[in-house]
């Protein structure tokens, strides 16, 4: 039956970024799946946690800031050492900074391209690893953007990352092929979560952007957590280097 095919029953996710918003809905969706998840972002995941323990699924949370690489090979031997083994990997941390390109920091390119590009790298090569080992075969997801696609103004370091990450997509899905690993990823348009409650509040500002989603509203957790669960399963097992964007039609105009 094909609905059977996107169940993750026994399988094992790893979600970074997965305290809130984004991360956070595709952690559940994911244990809703089947998957039992480990949660890792800077703060403990105790909404994610709780629910997928709920519903009947097993997790953790990880604190662990990927800013720096010196995380991950303890995210990858933890989740080995709670569940036996890995099977997905949801590369969704990430950050932003914003300021006119003239003036942007060292600081804030550093840091965003550090989380949203080179962890994002590390971990998956981290994952592909222990695949390696195991011989099972596996899944990567990552959070691409809109601006994967565009240029947008003031963000240059996000911009970068996020193509950069459309990108190594491609690479890492014609590399890790031969391993049995599926490598996608999602572009998120206009989410209403917290990084852009100012916008999704300004009744001005907010009028804008819809007049530019064909759909006419912002995005949820919800509508991504669908397609992650999609990727992440055997559905998804002849999709590879590609990049799917949930965004209400916004590429589309």
């Amino acid at each position: 039956m094909v609905l059977d095919r996107f169940k993750l029953d026994g399988k094992t996710a790893i979600v970074t970024g997965a305290s809130a918003g984004l991360g956070e809905g595709m952690a559940k969706a994911l244990a809703e799946a089947g998957a039992d998840v480990v949660c890792v972002a800077r703060r403990q995941s105790k909404g994610a946690v709780d629910y997928i323990t709920s519903i009947g699924r097993k997790a953790i949370s990880i604190q662990a800031d990927l800013v720096s690489q010196k995380p991950i090979p303890e995210i990858i031997e933890t989740a080995v050492k709670e569940f036996g083994h890995v099977d997905i990997l949801v590369n969704n941390a990430g950050i932003t900074r914003r300021d006119d390109a003239i003036d942007f920091t060292e600081k804030d390119w550093d840091d965003v391209i550090n989380i949203n590009l080179k962890s994002l790298f590390f971990l998956s090569q981290a994952f592909a690893k222990q695949i390696i080992k195991q011989g099972t075969g596996g899944k990567i997801i990552n959070t691409a953007s809109m601006l994967s696609y565009q240029g947008g103004v003031r963000v240059p370091s996000y911009t970068a990352s996020k193509s950069g990450v459309l990108g190594l997509t491609k690479l890492l899905a014609n590399e890790f092929a031969k391993y049995g690993i599926n490598v996608n990823a999602v572009a998120p348009g206009y989410m209403d979560t917290d990084i852009i409650s100012g916008l999704c509040s300004d009744p001005v500002r907010s009028e804008e952007k819809l007049k530019n989603i064909p759909l006419g509203r912002f995005g949820t957790p919800e509508d991504v957590a669908g397609a992650v669960v999609f990727l992440a399963s055997e559905a998804a097992s002849y999709v590879q280097g590609f990049t799917v964007a949930v965004d209400g039609g916004w590429l589309a105009r």
